[in-house]
């Protein structure tokens, strides 16, 4: 199956960038490379472009696709959770700006081999990363009752998320849970039937959860973003799109402490804790979709983008 990946708000990220045609750039989720390209082609021979992504079949094609600017291009199979590193080994110390893209890529979605789908019947995996040995087949059998619960309930937003764990600890007493459509199955049983058919597929919200406890990926963008922004240079900047609300709340609140990370009480006359900005947030309100956008591509609906400027003081 080939690699494709519609890239989300292309135009409104690539501007978001202020491109540098001597910059240095990063992207942390090079996905098929579709915001990457766009990237690529505004850099001159001074500039230079390193993609990171952890899916082996993004970076193929990835490769392929940006081959007519690979003199500029570095691409790097590597989780952006080690950017720091990635841009140490290649001897680079500050960068113009880092894209992160955090949605799973149509690819994923739609090719049933990779396990993220609860539209057909394939083994639970959803591993971003194929060389990580744990799936989502041992976090559905393995993890206790309240675990599963948290999990969903936190990440998922769901309000079944107590009697869906219930459900699958019961059903695994019976045989192991292996396929998504064995999950999608007991997801169903558990939830009441007036309230199935609202709000998309039954199974949407825990198998986010579990995809995100799986790649970890909320502590990775909670871990590491304030590091991004350190890596920025003077009047560089970092657009982030994030895909539901607990990437989104991350992102704004990271944001909102680079640029005030102030903790004097607020009666003080003078700050005294000798937290220094790290510049300002550019979009007060998330940059979202346009309109005919949302209406061609539906998986756009839910994207927010978010931009923070480093100031050098």
């Amino acid at each position: 199956m080939e690699f494709i990946h519609k890239s989300i708000m292309l135009e409104e990220t690539i501007e978001s960038l202020h491109i540098r045609p001597d910059g240095i750039y990063v992207d942390g989720t090079l996905g098929g490379g579709g915001h990457s390209y766009e990237i690529a082609r505004r850099l001159d021979r001074g500039g230079r472009l390193i993609g990171i992504d952890q899916d082996g079949d993004a970076i193929e094609a990835a490769g392929r696709r940006l081959s007519p600017f690979r003199e500029r291009v570095t691409i790097v199979r590597s989780n952006y959770a080690q950017m720091r590193e990635v841009l140490s080994d290649l001897s680079i110390d500050k960068v113009d700006g880092i894209l992160l893209d955090l949605g799973v890529s149509s690819y994923q979605l739609d090719n049933s081999d990779r396990g993220f789908t609860y539209r057909e019947d394939v083994p639970l995996d959803m591993r971003m990363d194929l060389r990580q040995e744990r799936t989502a087949r041992d976090i559905v059998n393995d993890y206790t009752e309240t675990e599963l619960y948290h999990i969903i309930r936190d990440y998922g937003e769901d309000r079944f998320a107590r009697n869906i764990a219930r459900h699958i600890v019961k059903a695994r007493g019976d045989q192991p849970v292996e396929t998504t459509g064995q999950l999608c199955d007991i997801i169903r049983a558990a939830i009441p039937k007036k309230f199935r058919a609202v709000g998309g597929h039954p199974a949407k919200r825990t198998f986010q959860a579990i995809r995100i406890e799986l790649n970890h990926e909320l502590e990775v963008l909670k871990d590491h973003l304030m590091e991004m922004i350190d890596l920025l240079d003077d009047g560089g900047r970092i657009s982030i799109i994030t895909f539901h609300s607990l990437e989104d709340r991350i992102v704004k609140r990271i944001f909102k402490t680079a640029e005030n990370p102030c903790i004097c009480p607020p009666d003080f006359p003078v700050c005294t804790c000798g937290r220094v900005s790290k510049g300002r947030v550019i979009s007060r309100k998330p940059i979202v979709p346009s309109q005919e956008e949302m209406e061609e591509n539906s998986r756009s609906k839910s994207a927010k983008l978010r931009v923070f400027e480093r100031i050098l003081i």
